[in-house]
């Protein structure tokens, strides 16, 4: 079966568990959890550190295998697939952005994204993936002369560049201020527009809630609650 079903594919997760085991020590990341995740949505995880979601975020992009539950993306049941179909899922699928940039520092901002264009199957062009990000005239800098919400956002241009349906990110601004965070938020929320990419965000900062469709926040393994936004708020509006 083609891993990824469609553009209007979306997730849906059934008693998902993960327990990791130290020794005679186990640790439980995730414990039954459900969730259905629409395509093209925005949708923030919320909760203190430990609380499951990057595990979460680890295993629907296919990194990381649950210990229990079941997991689809359209037709296809992830929680099935070896670990080749797996690598072939990410690569169609999915891209991923990280609180640090992991940019090759000897290569451009155009070298840095044509990592992926190369080896992607429907790209887009490297251009058009910084433009898209603001960053058209930085083409040709290297990292260093690059502040860090510039790097940040090539990394953005970087995931979006193999036209993936889903951006998994994990504390994208963490480190960034919050006129640089805005500026990567606001590249992240054109892509899912323009694009029809489906957001799934990490933060530990509440107010970038506002720009989600809806909000799972998280306790002790599980989704505590689920809070729906009827309209988003545009980045610019974030209280930091």
């Amino acid at each position: 079966m083609e891993q990824g079903g469609g553009r209007e594919s979306g997730f849906v997760g059934r008693g998902l568990s993960k327990v990791y085991i130290t020794g005679e020590t186990q640790v439980h990341a995730l414990r039954g959890v459900d969730l259905e995740i629409r395509p093209g949505e925005v949708v923030v995880l919320l909760g203190p550190s430990g609380s499951g979601k990057s595990t979460l975020l680890n295993i629907v992009g296919g990194l990381d295998r649950p210990t229990g539950g079941d997991l689809w993306f359209g037709e296809t049941e992830l929680t099935a697939l070896d670990e080749a179909a797996m690598t072939r899922f990410r690569r169609r699928n999915i891209g991923f952005i990280f609180q640090f940039y992991n940019l090759v520092p000897s290569l451009t901002a155009r070298e840095n994204v044509a990592l992926v264009t190369d080896i992607a199957s429907d790209p887009m062009d490297v251009r058009e993936a910084l433009d898209l990000v603001g960053l058209g005239d930085r083409i040709d800098h290297f990292p260093a002369q690059l502040s860090g919400g510039e790097q940040q956002r090539v990394a953005v241009a970087r995931a979006i560049a193999k036209r993936p349906r889903v951006l998994l990110c994990d504390e994208p601004t963490g480190a960034l201020d919050s006129q640089t965070g805005t500026r990567v938020l606001e590249a992240l929320a054109k892509a899912n527009a323009e694009l029809g990419t489906t957001l799934i965000l990490i933060t530990h900062n509440a107010g970038i809630s506002v720009m989600a469709d809806r909000v799972f926040n998280f306790l002790d393994g599980q989704i505590a609650s689920i809070e729906s936004h009827p309209h988003r708020a545009p980045p610019s509006e974030i209280s930091w």
